[in-house]
């Protein structure tokens, strides 16, 4: 009896060593699956800020080629309108008899570059506001002098607030804002283009962008919201991608 009492005894002793080594081995685990969620969630957050980097090279390089074609299609109407006026002047002359009346007449009426005193002024309008835009982008896309480019789309959009540039130049400076998170100013310039370019190339970037100031501020059923709208309104684009793969991550 006293040996039986002794084995219980021990028995009963060694459990809870049993257990407390088992409560460790638990606890190691835990601190194993942590460590796992904490790398992958900085390995998310590495991979997020690598893809808001190539975004922004993206919006860069889409800008250069959107200057490019936008001189190129100048480039062409201006030809187009010299062989216009070539023409009208020609058939003019065809049809005075090609006198020297005539001649004088249609020179006078005509300026150098073969447009109207009307057309010129139009013309010339159209060249400071082309010219004070490429000047802002090129801020951008040369020189790199972020900074100064700020001021400069601000002062082209108070200048030409109807121009053809007016989407791009609003959403140029919020991208500027957006880098300096600046939320509320970029947001400002974001909105403008959703709300008053609803045609604009820039759109479906602006509400993409729109979604990620709501997420970075902490806003999230209002970045799922323009998430969604991005992939709702607009889902062949790239911006659908992004939008859908920061969806995923909320």
């Amino acid at each position: 009896f006293g040996a039986a009492f002794v084995v219980s005894s021990y028995a009963s002793a060694q459990a809870p060593v049993y257990d407390a080594n088992g409560g460790n081995d638990l606890e190691q685990r835990i601190a194993v699956l942590e460590r796992i969620v904490k790398s992958r969630t900085e390995m998310q957050h590495r991979l997020q800020a690598q893809l808001d980097n190539m975004q922004n090279e993206v919006d860069e390089l889409r800008g250069a080629v959107e200057v490019n074609t936008n001189e190129l299609e100048k480039v062409l109407e201006r030809q187009r309108e010299l062989y216009l006026e070539i023409d009208k002047r020609v058939e003019a002359l065809k049809q005075n008899g090609v006198t020297s009346s005539t001649g004088n007449a249609v020179s006078s009426s005509v300026s150098a570059s073969g447009a109207t005193p009307s057309q010129a002024l139009q013309q010339g309008t159209q060249q400071g506001e082309e010219e004070a835009y490429n000047s802002a982008v090129n801020l951008i896309l040369k020189s790199r002098e972020y900074d100064k480019a700020i001021p400069a789309f601000q002062s082209f959009i108070e200048r030409f607030p109807n121009s053809e540039y007016a989407p791009n130049s609003h959403y140029w400076l919020g991208q500027l804002l957006f880098n300096k998170q600046q939320w509320a100013e970029a947001s400002e310039q974001f909105n403008t283009v959703v709300t008053r370019f609803t045609d604009s190339s820039k759109r479906a970037d602006a509400l993409l962008k729109l979604g990620v100031i709501a997420e970075r501020t902490g806003n999230i059923n209002q970045a799922k919201q323009l998430f969604q709208q991005v992939v709702d309104e607009y889902p062949n684009s790239s911006a659908t991608r992004l939008a859908s793969s920061r969806l995923n991550n909320l």
